[in-house]
Parts: structure tokens; C-alpha cells; sequence
């Protein structure tokens, strides 16, 4: 078992549990983990075997490989919740490395026009927690879950913050982002920007193997001839019931 010792939680009444490998601290399970975790894993008697998962697994940051993995990845799916609560699962999806990591604890993706609803834009100008997860399913099968603090550009401020990040040239050098911000209409309207809290996988047991089918997609791009699904559940017909 790791080495650990314990504080008091002042704000929830919990202990948290800082855990140490190889005589120095790794990370403050407190922090990796949030208070209802740490309450379910005490309940059904998990603690222990999530002690071992925050030691072994759990970082607050990206590393070389982790960095590497997003990009590579063609999709990711993103999980938001306002103020109140209220959940908004969302997809996210562009070429190989549409998704930028560009220090261990700083990442942004591009928001390409979409229905106008801005469910996922709204819920983080509400509040900025946001996961994401990676998934490799025609590849390795493994995937990669992050969370962190998001937080709305436009495009005009990315290019500033870009000015003073050692890794613009990561965007400005990807031919594809490049050719739509220096080109595009409008259809790359904003970036979200994610400070990274916590990164760790998700094992490959139960992701199926998926082939990759190669098709060419225009990100970013109104395409005339397209089908974007319209009304496929009927609900503009009428069928709401």
C-alpha cells in the first residue's frame, strides 16, 4: 500500500490522503478526487484499491504520452454543467490533433458553427468545470480522461494569448486549422481553453474495436451538398410523442 498520511477535510469533515512514492509526495488524493468519490469509495469499502489508482494513475497535468495521445485523436467528448446543475454531454470531432495540448497543463480545441443552442458554451460561462475524454477505438483501444477549468475565447484572444505561448507555432504550422482561421467565413467561431486538474485512462476492457473508415470531411466548412441529419427523429413533423 502507499505511504500516506492524513488531514482533516475542515470543509467537508473528511480526511483527504496525501499519497507518496518512492519517499516524495505524488499528489494530494483530495485533489484528484472529489468529496463524493472519496464518500463512495468509503461506503462500499473501495478506498483502499482507489489509493493504489491516484498513486499509480492519477496526475494533475499532462505528460509526454498523454500529450501525444490527443494528438492523435480525431474526437473527443466533452461533459459540462451549469450552475444549477443541469448536464450537457457533447461531442467534439476535427482531424488528427484539432485538439492542442499546449504546455502539460493547458489545452484548446476549436467551437466550428454548430445548431446556435451552445448548450456546452453555455454551461461553462456558467461554471467552468468540464471533462474530457479520449477514446482510441480503431487504434490502441485505451482512453484518456481528463478534467479542468474551461474557459470561452474568442478568436482575437487566442491570437494575443498565442503571442506570449512558447507553442503557437503548433497552431499556426497545423495546415488545416491554418487554412480555415486565414480563410474561413465564420465557421470557426471561438476556442475553449482547459486548464488540465486531472488526467488518468480508461482501460481498454470494455472499448470495442472499431475499423476507421476514411472519408474527407471540410471542418469548419458549410457543405452544400451534405446531409447533417435534419429532422432524422421527425421531431420537426410533429412526431414528439
Amino acid at each position: 500500500m502507499a505511504d500516506r498520511y492524513r488531514n482533516q477535510d475542515e470543509s467537508s469533515g473528511t480526511e483527504s490522503v496525501k499519497v507518496q512514492a518512492n519517499g516524495g509526495p505524488v499528489a494530494d488524493a483530495a485533489v484528484l478526487s472529489s468529496p463524493g468519490e472519496r464518500s463512495v469509495q468509503a461506503k462500499y469499502g473501495k478506498t483502499t484499491h482507489a489509493l493504489a489508482f491516484y498513486k499509480h494513475q492519477v496526475i494533475d497535468h499532462l505528460n509526454d504520452t498523454m500529450r501525444a495521445f490527443i494528438g492523435r485523436m480525431e474526437m473527443a467528448f466533452l461533459a459540462t454543467a451549469g450552475a444549477g446543475g443541469e448536464c450537457h454531454a457533447g461531442f467534439r470531432a476535427g482531424h488528427a490533433g484539432f485538439v492542442k495540448a499546449l504546455d502539460a497543463h493547458t489545452l484548446i480545441y476549436p467551437e466550428y458553427r454548430g445548431n446556435g443552442v451552445m448548450s456546452s458554451l453555455g454551461n461553462i460561462f456558467e461554471s467552468p468545470h468540464v471533462a474530457l475524454m479520449f477514446v482510441d477505438f480503431s487504434g490502441d483501444q485505451i482512453g484518456l480522461h481528463l478534467n479542468g477549468l474551461a474557459r470561452i475565447l474568442e478568436n482575437d484572444e487566442l491570437l494575443e494569448f498565442l503571442k506570449q505561448h512558447p507553442a503557437a507555432e503548433t497552431i499556426f504550422k497545423d495546415a488545416v486549422l491554418s487554412d480555415i482561421m486565414n480563410s474561413d467565413g465564420g465557421h470557426l467561431e471561438r476556442w475553449v481553453m482547459v486548464s488540465v486538474t486531472r488526467a488518468f485512462v480508461h482501460c481498454s476492457k470494455h472499448i470495442p474495436p472499431m475499423a476507421r473508415l476514411d472519408h474527407d470531411i471540410e471542418w469548419g466548412a458549410e457543405t452544400v451538398h451534405h446531409v447533417h441529419g435534419g429532422d432524422y427523429f421527425g421531431t420537426a413533423q410533429g412526431e414528439k410523442t
